[in-house]
């Protein structure tokens, strides 16, 4: 993990800071990255707020601590740049919702598009004729890695007890630091093991599932970019020859888990929609099957409802 640690503070003059900044955005361009990332590392390593950083506020600045020397800023931008890892690795957070989550190699970086899964899963409690005991109970994250989607379960229903499910026990400590770091340390509780097999002593008994499993087809990965390809976990991409492998896994084992009316969430692949759909009504045990779009119109998530 690249995260700065508790160093001593290098001060520079904004000035100096600023022609960093203009050489940086420069090479951004150069490399097709995006010019926003180096704001999103000065944030983090230098305290500017967007503000400071959009109309160069800080350029007078006698003075700006640094949390570590410029030089070191460099190199980790170099990264950036020449081994295409990712920023978020770089500066140890990233933002989701309104949480700021931890992430390391060990963990796959929560998407924006991830975020819609929280206000489907609220949504698909609401519109149950069980509503308010969909709402409490027990709601599962399986395959949890930074334990956003747990956060957000949590955050969303107050009155639940969220369970998150890893295989990593690397993913599971940093999933275990977002849940304190964010106050939900006690209402969250964590499991190593696959997808349901912790769980097993709560069979019948929980209100809903959500998860972000492996979904990329095994052949398509050597064809991702760079930053994901090469940096983030394939324990967390690879679904399989086909990409379905998890998914399946999931629909065939999640009925004996949830309680009539429990709720079931995925996000998917673009495309395996109609695939995901026909798993679920061939199954037997799901109704009222939906599939909904992410923010770019992609359809993303399935929704069903246990009988």
């Amino acid at each position: 993990m690249l995260r700065m640690g508790k160093k001593q503070p290098k001060e520079i003059s904004g000035w100096q800071l600023w022609q960093w900044r203009q050489t940086a955005i420069q090479a951004a361009i150069a490399c097709d990255v995006e010019v926003a990332e180096v704001d999103w590392l000065l944030q983090e390593v230098a305290g500017l707020d967007r503000l400071a950083l959009r109309l160069e506020l800080f350029k007078d600045w006698a003075q700006i601590q640094l949390q570590l020397p410029l030089e070191e800023l460099q190199a980790l931008w170099n990264k950036r740049l020449q081994q295409r890892l990712p920023v978020q690795y770089i500066t140890g957070v990233t933002p989701w919702r309104h949480f700021q989550i931890k992430v390391t190699p060990a963990v796959l970086i929560p998407r924006a598009e991830t975020e819609c899964v929280i206000e489907l899963a609220v949504a698909a409690a609401s519109k149950s004729q069980e509503s308010w005991r969909l709402q409490q109970g027990h709601w599962a994250d399986l395959g949890t890695g930074s334990g956003a989607i747990a956060l957000g379960l949590a955050d969303a229903f107050p009155e639940a007890t969220i369970h998150a499910v890893d295989c990593s026990p690397q993913a599971l400590l940093v999933a275990r630091q977002n849940a304190d770091n964010n106050g939900f340390g006690k209402r969250i509780h964590f499991y190593h093991g696959y997808w349901w097999e912790p769980l097993a002593s709560l069979k019948g008994q929980f209100s809903g599932m959500v998860s972000n499993p492996p979904y990329i087809p095994t052949s398509i990965l050597s064809q991702l970019q760079p930053e994901v390809r090469d940096h983030e976990p394939h324990l967390a991409l690879d679904g399989g020859d086909d990409g379905l492998n998890c998914i399946r896994h999931l629909i065939e084992t999640s009925p004996a888990y949830l309680r009539s009316g429990g709720v079931w969430l995925i996000e998917m692949m673009a495309g395996q929609a109609d695939a995901v759909r026909e798993m679920l009504l061939r199954q037997g045990s799901y109704c009222n099957i939906e599939i909904h779009p992410d923010l770019a119109g992609i359809e993303r998530f399935a929704v069903a409802y246990r009988l």
